[in-house]
């Protein structure tokens, strides 16, 4: 590894800690920023001729403090600074932070930065924006790319974003066992959107948008560590990985989406799959299930099937059925539908989704399996109806064109009357 990539490397994993701690003592995002790229600056400068330090982020920490206080005087011209307990409650002094970090405190340093993020105020693209700037340390561009918008645009909804969230007052006092462990369930969340934003693409956005995936299963894993115990932080990490060890198979090298029955199983990454599995065995054996785990355990279902044909569809139904209780959605249900069309036919999954459709009217996924149940259920002309109100809810081009296929084999089969052409 060259010497720029291990300081740059350093600075990245020591950036969450580093950013909460800052954030913490200053309470304002954008001096904590500010003071945060001045200590990198100062490190690039430093590391080289001195060597690493021991602790980068606790190295990091106390520069950038310093830094800030400076920053904060300047702008204040030369004005003497407010009183301790009005810049900052932080406890240890600054010995104490050159030394070590207090393990207790940075484990709520960056829940508080992550929650932070993930503000109710916030829409959720902007949440994932400002998680990945603040957090993740993402650049505007790196950004605006996975999102496919413009620089100035993405500059703009970060700005917003972070307006925001200096008007809501945050409280940053160390939160009690309750308030953690909502903080948690929110950030667990907001990690999960990251990913999806990633992971819902086609094929020409895949490149530019999977680093989302990757940040959200770095997200994942940082948490992990923070909360060693916690089964269902277990599941989110173990969901991440089983989903995204898929995504090598899930277009062909046209661009069309292959459905999961029908993907090339050995191009599954098998690190992921091992690394996911073991997790939610971890987790489970904690009997404490939660929506991450069932989820999870799903994946692992069929991550540990060689072949479609051996899927366990009776144990994802039931599964299936555990995660309508825990967080009753018509999503879940059309989901729990796919194994039950393959446990006790189409006909009953029909039964089961029919119920849902003033619900689920916009959403792409139940009209897309509805046109497949009625095309199993050999009722052509109802599933080309199903079919067309799909393609007109298509999120990407390459959900339009899988759609199409079925209606091209529907025609071929002589199962519906092939359209009429307009006269010129």
């Amino acid at each position: 590894m060259t010497e720029l990539a291990w300081i740059s490397s350093a600075i990245s994993a020591a950036r969450p800690q580093a950013m909460g701690a800052l954030l913490r003592y200053f309470r304002d995002l954008d001096t904590a920023e500010e003071a945060f790229q001045d200590a990198c600056l100062k490190a690039l400068k430093n590391w080289p001729q001195n060597g690493p330090p021991r602790d980068p982020a606790a190295w990091l920490i106390f520069v950038g403090r310093n830094s800030g206080i400076d920053a904060v005087r300047k702008r204040a011209k030369q004005a003497p600074m407010p009183e301790e307990d009005q810049v900052s409650d932080l406890e240890d002094a600054e010995s104490d932070i050159a030394e070590r970090l207090d393990g207790a405190h940075y484990r709520d340093d960056i829940l508080r930065l992550l929650f932070i993020c993930c503000h109710p105020d916030l829409p959720a693209t902007q949440q994932i924006a400002v998680a990945l700037r603040v957090v993740s340390g993402l650049t505007v561009k790196q950004i605006a790319r996975a999102f496919l918008v413009g620089e100035s645009a993405m500059e703009q909804r970060i700005t917003r974003a972070k307006a925001r969230i200096a008007d809501a007052g945050v409280p940053f006092e160390t939160p009690g066992a309750v308030e953690r462990s909502e903080r948690l369930a929110a950030v667990a969340s907001m990690v999960y959107l990251i990913f999806n934003e990633g992971y819902s693409t086609n094929s020409g956005e895949a490149p530019a948008r999977a680093p989302l995936c990757e940040e959200a299963i770095r997200l994942a894993r940082l948490l992990l560590r923070l909360f060693q115990t916690e089964p269902e932080i277990m599941g989110l990490t173990a969901l991440l990985l089983l989903q995204h060890a898929r995504a090598p198979a899930r277009f062909d090298d046209d661009g069309e989406i292959v459905l999961l029955e029908d993907q090339d199983r050995s191009l599954w990454s098998r690190k992921m799959i091992d690394e996911g599995l073991a997790l939610v065995d971890k987790a489970l054996r904690h009997r404490k299930p939660g929506p991450y785990q069932v989820q999870a355990a799903i994946a692992a279902l069929h991550a540990r099937a060689e072949k479609a044909e051996d899927t366990d569809w009776v144990e994802i139904d039931l599964l299936y059925g555990l995660l309508e209780q825990m967080q009753p959605s018509p999503v879940i249900t059309l989901n729990r539908a796919v194994a039950v069309a393959k446990v006790r036919g189409p006909e009953a999954a029909l039964a089961m989704i029919e119920p849902l459709e003033p619900r689920l009217s916009g959403y792409f996924h139940f009209f897309g399996l509805k046109g497949g149940l009625l095309m199993q259920l050999d009722r052509g002309e109802e599933a080309r109806i199903a079919f067309d109100r799909a393609i007109a809810l298509a999120n990407t081009a390459a959900e339009a064109a899988h759609i199409r296929m079925h209606i091209d084999r529907l025609i071929k089969d002589g199962a519906v009357r092939t359209p009429a052409k307009k006269a010129n």
